[in-house]
This record gives structure tokens, C-alpha cells and sequence, in this order.
């Protein structure tokens, strides 16, 4: 099945806000019901593809065939951008100018350096797609004429070492089905992101993802223990032992890099028993700084649970934390901030932590609510895509940013992107209800997950283009990275070109250059173009 091409997701499970909330929001936000329509698909106008007959005939030569090269409408709008806000608005309204002149399908490594070498002879930029759920910018490269290298074809799972615990996949497969061959023989990846329905195993590694239970799991990076990557230049292998003073190691340079510096045609990844049992709990505490405290005694002096993650009192009290009640009635005005904590592995591990962790829990202020919180939070887990898409029908506007900082600059970040976003919007007559979760935990800092929600305005991707850039402005001058795991894409390009500095810079624009020397691949992405 394909991803909605305007939405997210799968339609089947799309829902109209209930009635007393799209009302709240009337209310408080002055949001107005939308006065057209988004365009049917059908209604799309998409000129022809400006590829030549040479061009296309190369490309149906290096994947094997006809079926494996599409140039119709459909499958070209289905390709373009990502899934952010601004982008489903834009291909609502019928703006495809980004979209690619064909979408490639190739099955192997072989074909994959196949198509680069056809799009090197044809000056054809290249965009390596997977689920489709970047929400940076980063499947909008600058140069518009591209191909889409959609590596659906390639989603097998290609070995699995039970004694070292390792596996290796091809990029194009998605999360489910991965974790399904995993469980096959025993095993789970234990990466589940909130794109987790829908992303690839490509992706995470392109983007440096990090899943819902990074507290037991860690990060996607932390799991990826070897990369085979296609480039215009040739094959680059990287990762024979799980740790090497053999010099940098070379994965770093690809993972986060976004499909800039190669197409990742493998992953290698260590993989870890399937859990006996999943335990998710509820937690409140009094204030948003209380729980943060409780968090970090968890994240530094343990037990680290498996899942910990913290709503402030605004997405406590409208019940964004549990995005299937959204709407639903019993939240008190002093619900104060909700933690989810989540426990799997053995039996005997899980209780031995479980117990530990409410014993710190209770020590720093926590109130135990029993699993009902927890259970709804892991129902849910995958909703608030759905959510946002719905907000978008009835006329609102809803996006997400995420950062991180060390412990000790948490508070100042929280408040700067609050107040930014807050100051930004309100100017421009949209004021915003601005609610933060810390998603990821670590010895040493947090990240912090931000969700904004405001009327549309008269044109509503410049209306939050200045609200954005007041959002990335505040992190960086609160001392956060400018992206914790969504990437950097165009839209924190320019952002993360301040943060890796000049020197930094040139020394990827070198990566670049070698791997890369036409710029092929997702041009402007990540980097500047020369």
C-alpha cells in the first residue's frame, strides 16, 4: 500500500476532530473552517517530464525493464517532498513544482550504481526515497530536474548472525516488515519512531533516527554496526568490527548524511532478543521541571527504563500525550505533567527495574497513575501524523520541531523555542498553543519535542516560515543542536551550516566533492551548493 499522497499515512485510518474540539479551537485560536477544498489528485496538472528519449531509455536499461521506470503523473506526485506540514499544504493546493521528472525502482547494488552512472552521462540529479516521511525538506532538492530513486524493490532481510547478534537489511525495507523477519528468528530491532509504519531502514540510517524506546534501545546510529553505500564515484564498504581505533570511523560520515554523500544500499545492525513482556506505566508530576529532574536521575544514576518520556502541563492538559483521547473529557486544570514509562525485556529484568525506577520516581515528587496512561500512550503511539492531518481539515495549523540540549541548558531552550514560537505567531495575528514532550533521554542531556498549533492565516506556509526561523535562531542561541532526529534537510541547512561552522563545513563540501563530484545527489541538501 502507498502512503496517502496528501496526508499521512493510510486513509482507512483518518478521522475527523470530534466536534467540541474543532469548537476549542474556534474559540481559543480564532481557527476558521477552510473556504476550498485540497485538490483531488486527479486534479493535479503536472507538466510533462523533461526527460529525452536517451535519458529514459538508460534508465529502463539499468533497472531491468519498463515496469521499474515511472513517468506518469501519479507516480511522480506521490514523490514529491516529504510529509511536513508546509509540504502537504503546498501539494493540497496543487504546487508540484518539486516534483521528479521519473521515479526509479531499482533492485539491487548493481543497479543502483547503474543509475548514477545514466544520471552522471544526462546531468540528472538523484533523490533517494524511501517511506516518503522526511519532514526537513529533505526529498526538495535545489536542481529540479531529478529522478526519485525509490528503493521499495529492494526490502529484503539479507542475514542474520544469531551469535554475534547482528543483521543485515536493504534500505527499502519498512520498519514492520523488517521487525516481522526479525521476529522470525528470535529477534526485534527495538526501533520504533513515530514514522515507524511507514519509514525504511535507509531512512533511519540517512537521518540518524531515534525511536520511541532510545532509553533501552538507544538510537538507530548507536545500532548500525556497517553500511554498504552506491556512489557516483564507486562502492564504499565501511564497519567490519562492532568498534575500531582503525582510524575516524567512516559510518558516521554517511549516517545523517541524507542521501548527499551515497545511496545506502545495506545496513548492518545489531539486533537484540525479542522481549518476554512490555510494561507502560504513568507518571505525574507537579511541574514540567520536577519531571525533568526525575528523568535525568533516571538517565544518569538508573535504572534506565526502556521507554521515559515527559508531556509539559499545556500537552498534559489537552491530552496530546494520549493522541487517541484527544477530545475525550476528565483532564483536570491541575493535571500537572505527565511521564510515560515504559519497561520490556525478561520478566525478572523487567519487575527488578520497574521496581527500582519507582522507588526514584516517587523519591523526586511522581505520582503513580497505573498503566492506564501508559497502555493509551502505546495504543496511540502512531497517531499524531493522523491527528495533524486533521487538524489541517478543519482548518488549523500544526507542526512539529525537535532539538536537544545537555541537562543544564534544557530549561533555558525550552523557554526560548516556547517564546519564540509564542511571539512569532501572536505578531502575526495566529497566536499558538505551544506544547514540548522530552522524547529522548541520555546520561548527559534531553531532547525536547515541540508541537504548535494556531489558525492558518491568509497564507499558511508564510505564515510559518517566520515562526520556524525564530524556532531554529532560539535554539542555536540557547546552546541546542538544531536537530535531534528528524535531520537536517534544506530546512536547517542553512541553521546547521552555523552550527558545524566554517571549517566543519568544508571538510564535508571535501566528503562531498569525492564521493560526489557533479553533485548528483539531493543537491542542496544538508549543504549549500558550491
Amino acid at each position: 500500500m502507498d502512503m496517502l499522497w496528501s496526508g499521512w499515512g493510510d486513509p482507512a485510518k483518518a478521522a475527523p476532530l470530534p466536534d467540541p474540539v474543532t469548537a476549542l479551537l474556534r474559540e481559543l485560536l480564532g481557527v476558521k473552517p477552510r473556504d476550498t477544498d485540497a485538490l483531488a489528485l486527479e486534479e493535479i496538472a503536472l507538466p510533462e517530464p523533461p526527460l529525452d528519449t536517451d535519458a529514459l531509455r538508460a534508465l529502463v536499461a539499468a533497472v531491468g525493464g519498463e515496469a521499474h521506470v515511472h513517468t506518469d503523473a501519479e507516480s511522480r506526485i506521490r514523490h514529491t517532498r516529504g510529509k511536513s506540514t508546509p509540504d502537504l499544504l503546498k501539494i493540497r493546493a496543487g504546487d508540484v513544482v518539486d516534483a521528479p521528472a521519473a521515479v526509479v525502482l531499482p533492485a539491487t547494488h548493481a543497479e543502483v550504481l547503474a543509475v548514477l552512472r545514466v544520471c552522471g552521462e544526462h546531468a540528472l540529479a538523484v533523490v533517494p526515497f524511501g517511506g516518503g516521511t522526511s519532514v526537513v525538506g529533505g526529498l526538495a532538492p535545489e536542481r529540479r530536474v531529478f529522478v526519485a530513486l525509490d528503493l521499495r524493490r529492494m526490502d529484503a532481510l539479507l542475514d542474520v548472525d544469531p551469535v554475534s547478534r547482528t543483521a543485515t537489511l536493504q534500505p527499502g525495507l519498512r520498519a514492520p516488515d523488517a521487525e516481522a523477519l526479525l521476529a522470525e528468528h528470535g529477534f526485534t530491532l527495538g526501533h520504533f519512531p513515530q514514522s515507524y509504519e511507514w519509514a525504511t531502514i535507509g531512512g533511519f540510517a540517512a537521518a540518524r533516527s531515534s525511536g520511541q524506546a532510545s532509553a533501552g534501545y538507544g538510537r538507530f546510529d548507536e545500532m548500525v554496526l556497517g553500511l554498504t553505500v552506491a556512489t557516483p564515484e564507486g562502492t564504499l564498504d565501511v564497519g567490519r568490527a562492532p568498534r575500531s581505533a582503525a582510524g575516524p570511523d567512516l559510518r558516521q560520515l554517511i549516517l545523517g548524511s541524507e542521501g548527499a554523500f551515497g545511496v545506502i544500499t545495506a545496513v548492518t545492525v545489531r539486533v537484540r532478543p525479542r522481549p518476554q513482556t512490555r510494561i507502560y506505566e504513568g507518571w505525574r508530576f507537579a511541574s514540567f521541571e520536577q519531571g525533568a529532574a526525575a528523568l535525568r536521575r533516571l538517565a544518569q544514576d538508573g535504572p534506565r527504563p526502556t521507554v521515559l518520556r515527559l508531556s509539559d502541563e499545556t500537552e498534559t492538559f489537552v491530552g496530546l500525550a494520549q493522541p487517541d483521547a484527544i477530545g475525550s473529557a476528565g483532564l483536570p486544570a491541575n493535571a500537572g505533567c505527565t511521564a510515560v514509562v515504559g519497561y520490556e525485556g525478561t520478566e525478572e529484568d523487567t519487575t527488578s527495574r520497574r521496581e527500582q525506577a519507582a522507588a526514584v520516581l516517587r523519591a523526586a515528587g511522581g505520582i503513580f497513575l497505573g498503566a492506564e496512561p501508559g497502555e493509551r500512550w502505546a495504543h496511540g503511539r502512531y497517531g499524531a501524523p493522523y491527528l495533524r492531518d486533521s487538524l489541517l481539515d478543519a482548518g488549523a495549523f500544526a507542526e512539529t520541531l525537535e532539538t536537544a540540549a545537555f541537562w543544564s541548558r534544557v530549561p533555558e531552550l525550552y523557554a526560548a523555542v516556547r517564546t519564540a514560537l509564542t511571539d512569532t505567531l501572536t505578531a502575526a495575528g495566529t497566536p499558538p498553543l505551544v506544547m514540548c514532550h522530552i522524547s529522548h533521554v541520555y546520561e548527559n542531556g534531553a531532547s525536547l519535542y515541540f508541537t504548535v498549533v494556531s489558525a492558518q492565516g491568509e497564507d499558511a506556509v508564510a505564515h510559518w516560515a517566520p515562526a520556524k526561523a525564530a524556532a531554529c535562531e532560539a535554539v542555536l542561541n540557547a546552546g541546542g543542536t538544531i536537530s535531534h532526529h528528524h535531520g537536517v534537510g534544506t530546512d536547517h541547512r542553512d541553521w546547521y551550516v552555523r552550527e558545524a561552522g566554517p571549517l566543519g563545513v568544508e571538510a564535508l563540501r571535501a566528503v562531498k566533492r569525492r564521493l560526489d563530484p557533479d553533485g548528483l545527489l539531493n543537491p542542496g541538501v544538508l549543504l549549500p551548493k558550491d
